[in-house]
């Protein structure tokens, strides 16, 4: 009797590269705050965003996907017709069918490699960085390119005083492959759909179609928000580092969605970290990207000479549905 072949499946993975675009425009305080009657010292305090880069009607979130994975592809050294599967995380692209991610291997150059969006919002480049871990190590592709992307923009209600002013626009790339040591741990994620109404859209596509809705905005329970994601997450966070076998003192930076920067302190606060960990704190000038926010603020990081390849990081997604993941990975 003939058995299957069995692929050869790698031991160990990392991230190559990171790859950041971010949208055109600047954003200031003063800009948004007229709308919901506010002012930039009550944003600052509330949220601690300064400005926020929003991107023009003319540049889509493709071409900032686009852009962040070309640089990306270009560090890492590999050739893009070696990608295996494309990952795009977001809620903004703006087809039901077919994916972004499909438009994105092609105009790359990962001609004919698998490619597929996730919905998983602010956790969806954490629950993409699981994704492309396994895919590697189950020898399905050598190379994984994970995007978060987001045109939140294109869905902000100027006088919604929920989460409207926290949005920003832009796209990460990473590009995963196999390592002779470990370079991401195993992640912990998951969701709670109980609290699945808490951040999301004011109304479906469908209601806007039957005339009973204006456009969908995103909207959001900020204080059940707010509560949630300091404790419960501090718990994600303090799984994920015992799951990867390392200390809060091995640690070179943590990287958490950029939310909030009050989420962001708590959350540095009940992890006990040493002064050694630096705190991404991207949101200040580039506000909530969702999906791209870990892989801008980590690009981030790097570019500034703040941490140093070969450090780890700590890095914890979590938002609508509520879905969350976090995993602890080596910096490219």
């Amino acid at each position: 009797m003939k058995t299957l072949n069995q692929t050869k499946t790698v031991e160990f993975t990392r991230i190559y590269a990171l790859g950041a675009s971010r949208g055109h425009q600047t954003v200031t305080n003063d800009d948004v705050a007229g709308p919901i009657d506010s002012s930039d010292e009550w944003i600052r305090q509330r949220t601690g965003i300064v400005t926020r880069v929003r991107a023009d009607k003319e540049q889509s979130l493709l071409d900032m996907a686009v852009e962040a994975s070309n640089e990306a592809i270009k560090k890492s050294g590999i050739s893009p017709s070696e990608i295996g599967t494309v990952i795009l995380a977001t809620i903004t692209f703006p087809y039901q069918t077919p994916s972004g991610a499909s438009l994105l291997a092609e105009k790359v150059g990962a001609h004919g490699a698998a490619a597929y969006d996730i919905s998983a919002a602010c956790a969806g480049y954490c629950y993409g960085i699981a994704q492309a871990d396994a895919l590697v190590r189950a020898g399905t592709s050598k190379y994984v390119l994970v995007v978060g992307g987001e045109k939140l923009s294109d869905f902000v209600d100027p006088a919604d005083r929920s989460i409207s002013f926290l949005l920003g626009d832009g796209a990460g790339a990473a590009i995963v492959g196999p390592s002779d040591h470990p370079g991401i741990s195993r992640s912990v994620w998951g969701s709670d759909g109980a609290n699945w109404d808490k951040v999301g859209m004011t109304s479906s596509i469908l209601d806007f179609r039957d005339g009973k809705a204006e456009w969908p905005t995103l909207v959001q329970e900020g204080q059940s928000v707010f509560r949630w994601a300091v404790w419960e997450m501090a718990k994600v966070a303090k799984q994920a580092l015992a799951e990867s076998g390392l200390e809060a003192s091995d640690l070179s930076a943590l990287v958490t969605h950029q939310a909030n920067m009050r989420i962001i302190d708590e959350l540095a606060k009940q992890l006990e970290l040493p002064d050694s960990v630096v705190v991404a704190k991207d949101i200040v000038d580039t506000g909530n990207t969702s999906a791209a926010s870990i892989p801008l603020a980590m690009h981030r990081l790097l570019a500034e000479g703040k941490v140093k390849s070969g450090g780890y990081a700590l890095e914890i997604g979590f938002g609508a549905g509520l879905a969350f993941a976090a995993q602890v990975v080596e910096l490219p």
